[in-house]
């Protein structure tokens, strides 16, 4: 019978486990080898209080003690064994979930219009594979040998296993009680611990604005309030947890010693022998060690459970990307159709309506006020984000319908804020691919960089640090141009290139569109200047997501100089 397709609240990260289920299954057999072997030392003390002491057989305890030490030399390799199995499936694990993980992250960043900007579920994933390989996985596979051990202390006596019963239900509330006592204040003492993080991280980012407005010590002192509340609340749980778990071992030690004594008095009665006396208290040590194991790393599970539920939800609700047919590669031809768009996760509507049309080699300039939606329009016109209604069509294609890994070369973009990457810029020049000498400088000089890259220490592999912190603002906007350009990309998008550069700056970035366009690309500019204006063949004017007018540069910069546009040029 075939299972329903529904029957697992993550399907995805169900078919990721059954994948390593087989080494659950191993590792498993070898749980079971050595909690049989663990009972060696209880049989070899049993055997010579009870025949070894009394026969005085040198010979007998020889071989016994030479058995013990091998099969206790056994069930050492038995737990290596299953710690490399355990190994082997985290392993598996990560290795099969981490690109899929990696994707997902990245396509729920770029759907909720940066929003969501973070690596927990890569963290999660990492934590995943350390809990598998940890001691709360080794605590599950030996608790279930609990009543294993509690039936062979019924087999020495009654009392023996009522009194492991009554020590393994105090442990279990006492585990209880310390999970009851302290889960809630170390789930607010990590929220606050967050806060205090997030506080500092963000007061980080903008030390320049806080210590020239003076915000230093009121930030200092919210940091302050967040850690002091973390340290406090954590303070309290540790202090009750460090209770519970001292007086779970104080009782473990007390039941071993008090099974002891009534070993003895049994024994004392003659209803058990000697070596069942000494074995008894080995024995509940043995039973109850699981639970103590358990006990002790208990608060591993709910962490593990809440990491599985955020990358489940994560895998869930962010579908892998849809195989796409393989299309040629693309000439440049543009056309958008009576686009509709609004930001990833809103409700408001930017783009309404919105048409154009650009062939190959041709060039577009997009102006307007601030917030008449000119960098949405950039990012549908690439793909990146979807369209409420309307087309994108790169060469009559849907520009959906190219695989994006396949597309990417083609594709050239600038986005108004410029991120560059840890590593060299030959690094980011050529997007962290394989690096191509020839096409680098190509790029470096076709982006007017070439020069400037040269007088820097190392040139080329000179590393500029996350961020490109190294660099200024308009170095930085000249290596994002150079990275857009590498490769020569067929449709190339630059949103607001020059807002970080001086008037010199301006001059070889008009001078870089020239040659730009001389290679053939389609090119789109956004642009608040409109000296850039002379070097692009069509005017798009936004208003508040309208098209105000479409057409030639010359009639429509007659129209924003208060000359009457054409009515051809109207767009809707």
């Amino acid at each position: 019978m075939a299972s329903s397709p529904n029957k697992y609240k993550y399907p995805e990260l169900a078919d990721t486990l059954k994948c390593v289920r087989e080494y659950f299954v191993y590792a498993g057999l070898f749980s079971a080898a050595i909690n049989i072997l663990l009972l060696t030392p209880v049989i070899y003390m049993l055997t010579v209080f009870d025949r070894v002491v009394s026969s005085g057989s040198l010979s007998t305890l020889a071989m016994l003690t030479l058995l013990m030490v091998g099969l206790l030399f056994s069930m050492g390799g038995f737990e290596w064994v299953r710690s490399r199995i355990l190994i082997s499936a985290s392993n598996k694990l990560e290795e099969t979930l981490r690109p899929r993980v990696t994707e997902a992250s990245f396509r729920q960043a770029l759907f909720s219009g940066g929003s969501v900007r973070n690596a927990q579920p890569v963290s999660d994933l990492i934590s995943l594979r350390q809990f598998l390989t940890g001691q709360g996985l080794f605590a599950f596979f030996d608790a279930p040998w609990f009543p294993v051990y509690v039936f062979v202390m019924f087999m020495f006596h009654t009392w023996f296993g009522v009194a492991a019963i009554f020590a393994g239900i105090v442990m279990v509330v006492l585990a209880f009680a310390n999970e009851k006592t302290t889960s809630e204040k170390l789930q607010e003492a990590n929220l606050e611990a967050a806060r205090a993080s997030g506080t500092l991280a963000a007061s980080l980012r903008n030390v320049e604005a806080i210590a020239a407005m003076g915000m230093a010590d009121d930030i200092r002192k919210r940091h302050e309030h967040h850690s002091s509340q973390s340290l406090e609340l954590q303070t309290d749980a540790s202090k009750w947890g460090g209770v519970l778990a001292s007086l779970s071992k104080t009782f473990r030690l007390v039941m071993q010693s008090l099974l002891l004594g009534l070993g003895a008095f049994l024994a004392l009665r003659q209803e058990i022998s000697p070596g069942m006396m000494v074995a008894g208290s080995l024995l509940l040590g043995r039973a109850l060690a699981p639970i103590d194991m358990l006990v002790g790393s208990w608060k591993q599970f709910p962490i593990a459970k809440a990491q599985y539920d955020r990358l489940g939800s994560l895998l869930l609700h962010t579908p892998p990307s849809p195989e796409t047919m393989s299309l040629p590669a693309p000439r440049g031809k543009l056309e958008a159709g009576q686009l509709v768009v609004a930001p990833p996760g809103s409700k408001l509507v930017v783009i309404k309506g919105v048409s154009l049309a650009l062939e190959a080699g041709e060039s577009l300039g997009i102006v307007g006020p601030s917030a008449s939606g000119k960098s949405t329009l950039a990012r549908a016109l690439l793909g990146i984000w979807p369209v409420r209604n309307g087309t994108v069509r790169l060469d009559g294609a849907d520009i959906s319908a190219y695989d994006r890994t396949r597309l990417g070369p083609y594709i050239g973009y600038l986005p108004q804020d410029i991120e560059l990457f840890d590593g060299s810029i030959a690094d980011n020049i050529c997007r962290f691919g394989e690096a191509d000498a020839d096409k680098i400088v190509a790029a470096a000089r076709l982006s007017g960089v070439h020069e400037l890259v040269l007088h820097l220490p190392e040139g080329y592999d000179t590393i500029i640090g996350a961020g490109g912190g190294t660099l200024s603002g308009g170095q930085r906007q000249r290596i994002g141009l150079a990275r857009a350009v590498y490769g020569e990309p067929r449709l190339l998008v630059l949103d607001e290139p020059n807002s970080n550069l001086d008037e010199q700056g301006e001059k070889e970035l008009r001078a870089a569109l020239g040659r730009i366009k001389e290679g053939g690309a389609t090119l789109v500019v956004i642009t608040h200047r409109t000296n850039l204006l002379q070097e692009v063949d069509k005017i798009l004017v936004l208003k508040e997501g309208l098209a105000a007018a479409f057409g030639p540069r010359d009639q429509v910069l007659a129209g924003l100089m208060g000359k009457p546009v054409p009515k051809q040029l109207a767009a809707n």
